[in-house]
């Protein structure tokens, strides 16, 4: 099997848990490696992080310029025009991932999905459609870009998801994020609903909100 290119951040003991958490657009897998010190998590909390590089590809927003990219982008309007079928297939490559954490000894129900920006369509699509029970979901400062197409799998329907968003985000309008949460309301999910002074990007107080959101995805699990 072909897997993406990770980065990993492995805990002090044996991992009993992982977290498979996605960049945006343009950026890689070291993005958020730098976050995990700076969640404090316990020294016993045993999580793996696991990083993935998106592939190259040409953008059609950024004139063809080939970056990195879980799928394209044809034009910038509110409504975001993306290519579903590049999505899907990213979404299919991170449950590859889920499976060989599975391999690696981890319980499905100990995986969580994160997704920053264009990691964050591909999140709530690889986790909503993968047949296991996972741990949880975290979108941030993102949007639903597969809603009128995904199928929902019923091992997912009562995930426990997260959504977060800056108000002043200038790339992916806040609106976004609202629409987010209403489809997945409709769709009978309960998710959480954040938002932050920040434009497309984290923040102290966020990054605070996630250890803690984390630590209750895996409590009892």
């Amino acid at each position: 099997m072909n897997y993406l290119s990770c980065v990993e951040v492995q805990p002090q003991t044996k991992a009993d848990a992982a977290v498979i958490w996605l960049h945006g657009l343009g950026a890689d897998g070291h993005d958020f490696e730098g976050v995990v010190p700076q969640l404090k998590l316990p020294e016993n909390s045993a999580i793996r992080f696991v990083f993935p590089h998106a592939p190259s590809i040409p953008v059609t927003i950024n004139g063809g310029y080939i970056m990195p990219a879980w799928y394209d982008i044809m034009d910038q309007s509110i409504e975001r025009k993306v290519d579903l079928s590049h999505l899907n297939d990213s979404a299919v490559k991170i449950q590859a991932l889920i499976d060989r954490e599975i391999e690696r000894g981890i319980s499905s129900d100990r995986i969580v999905i994160a997704g920053f920006s264009q990691g964050g369509a591909v999140a709530l699509q690889a986790a909503l459609t993968y047949p296991k029970p996972l741990a949880g979901l975290l979108v941030m400062s993102s949007y639903f870009a597969s809603k009128e197409s995904i199928q929902i799998n019923p091992a997912n329907s009562a995930i426990k998801l997260a959504i977060m968003h800056g108000s002043l985000d200038p790339i992916v309008n806040p609106i976004l994020g609202k629409r987010a949460l209403q489809s997945l309301a409709e769709m009978g999910f309960h998710p959480d609903y954040k938002s932050y002074t920040m434009g497309h990007n984290v923040c102290a107080e966020q990054i605070n909100d996630i250890s803690a959101w984390l630590l209750g995805c895996l409590a009892d699990k």
